[in-house]
């Protein structure tokens, strides 16, 4: 009886045994469990994020892609564009201007005498004078000059210097408005500012 009993204690405590340890190794597989459920949350959000950014990334790249007329800037093109308006514009104003020269001389020659064409020719002095002044701010003494082949604005202005003329090539720009100086063209006229002279 004393070996029943003892085999039925032993079989009692290996039972109890097994079911604390199934219950401790249940506890961990719990534990492990919400574990993996909290990183797997964590990681959800995580994704849910890292597309939000890309979504924000792909759309300010594609702000920078969009056409320049889109962001109501200019293009060069379009400034090529204005700049060659400009001077088509200014041509019209020198032949029309050479023209009302012409028909001043005609007048004061019809008006008959010496004196006529003489008082004709300082009108036309002066009309020449300002015609080559476009800018008031401008000092209202200069020269005239047609541009020759080769010429830059930076090679006038040397040269005037070498004569004696201390004029810069920012000042040959500045008295004459919408001059562009990668575009002279042979014959053009434009106006040298002399500061110096009184």
């Amino acid at each position: 009886m004393r070996k029943i009993s003892l085999w039925l204690f032993i079989f009692t405590f290996t039972v109890f045994a097994a079911r604390g340890q199934d219950a401790a190794t249940q506890q961990q597989i719990d534990k492990l469990s919400g574990q993996i459920q909290d990183i797997l949350v964590t990681q959800e959000t995580q994704t849910k994020r890292l597309d939000a950014l890309e979504k924000q990334i792909s759309d300010m790249g594609d702000k920078l892609n969009q056409p320049a007329a889109a962001n109501d800037s200019a293009s060069a093109d379009d400034l090529k564009k204005l700049a060659a308006q400009v001077q088509e514009i200014d041509k019209k104003r020198q032949v029309d201007n050479e023209q009302i020269l012409k028909t001043i001389e005609k007048l004061g020659k019809v008006s008959g005498g010496s004196a006529g064409h003489k008082s004709t020719s300082n009108v036309a002095t002066t009309a020449s004078t300002e015609a080559s002044t476009p800018n008031a701010g401008v000092p209202q003494n200069g020269y005239e000059y047609p541009v020759a082949a080769g010429d830059t604005v930076a090679a006038i202005a040397k040269a005037y210097r070498a004569k004696g003329v201390k004029v810069t090539s920012a000042q040959i720009l500045a008295a004459n408005p919408g001059l562009d100086a990668t575009k002279l063209y042979v014959g053009q006229k434009i106006f040298i500012p002399d500061p110096n002279a009184k």
